[in-house]
């Protein structure tokens, strides 16, 4: 953390899952991005002068446009039930950071939810519902404290057709959020990022027109072994 504020890195993104204890998956994962955890990572990303951004997968995992699991906790509870884990979780987490002096100045709700979130209740294929768990993430937040700033993310920030399709359904079914957040993996999205950067600038742009929404690009990268690919790569989103 102290090399990247060195080199004028202003942000710090962290996850935070729900109870990471439960995930099943890679190992060296168990325990970490809980509570405990980002409270420890919160305060060094603020002791060295950077900003935070915390990120709400909703899940005791990974969660990303190919799995949106519930928590185990959570996975029994009704969708009423469902709307109230939604605003405590997101208003404990909040709030603990705030008592401890390390508030973070963006909340994302959801983690690239291009298909929704807590499937299959906030699932894409129906919009009231996950419109509704949306705006519990963002009151949460709002209540621990207004000045956060509500973050909403999808991948594929080059895909101008994907983000209208799913910011105009967030739109017309009364979403509350204050920024549009965008993933760029052009590598794994199958282009070289030259085929690709002239449209994730042309979606940017278009989202601010459309939407009256700053955006961000909150994920990019590339391969470790193209290093010179990567580097550019890096350099032209900046640019855009």
């Amino acid at each position: 953390i102290k090399i990247l504020a060195d080199h004028g890195f202003n942000y710090i993104r962290l996850r935070i899952f729900v109870n990471p204890e439960n995930e099943k998956g890679y190992s060296p994962d168990k325990g970490f991005c809980g509570l405990e955890y980002t409270k420890q990572m919160a305060a060094r990303a603020k002791k060295s002068g950077m900003k935070l951004l915390l990120n709400f997968h909703y899940s005791d995992s990974w969660a990303d446009p190919g799995k949106q699991n519930k928590p185990a906790a959570w996975s029994p509870h009704t969708f009423s039930q469902l709307l109230t884990d939604v605003y405590n979780h997101t208003y404990e987490v909040l709030d603990t950071l705030k008592s401890i002096g390390v508030t973070p100045d963006w909340a994302q709700i959801g983690n690239e939810i291009s298909g929704g979130m807590l499937w299959p209740d906030g699932s894409t294929n129906n919009w009231p519902k996950l419109a509704q768990l949306l705006n519990k993430g963002y009151d949460a937040a709002k209540a621990v404290d207004s000045t956060i700033q509500v973050v909403i993310q999808i991948n594929n920030g080059h895909d101008n057709s994907l983000f209208r399709w799913f910011f105009d359904n967030a739109e017309s079914t009364g979403v509350r959020y204050d920024m549009i957040g965008a993933s760029y993996y052009p590598y794994w999205d199958g282009h070289d990022y030259t085929e690709t950067i002239d449209a994730l600038g042309n979606n940017l742009n278009d989202m601010v027109a459309r939407y009256g929404k700053p955006v961000m690009v909150v994920e990019t990268g590339g391969l470790y072994n193209q290093v010179q690919n990567t580097y550019d790569m890096l350099v032209a989103v900046i640019r855009k």
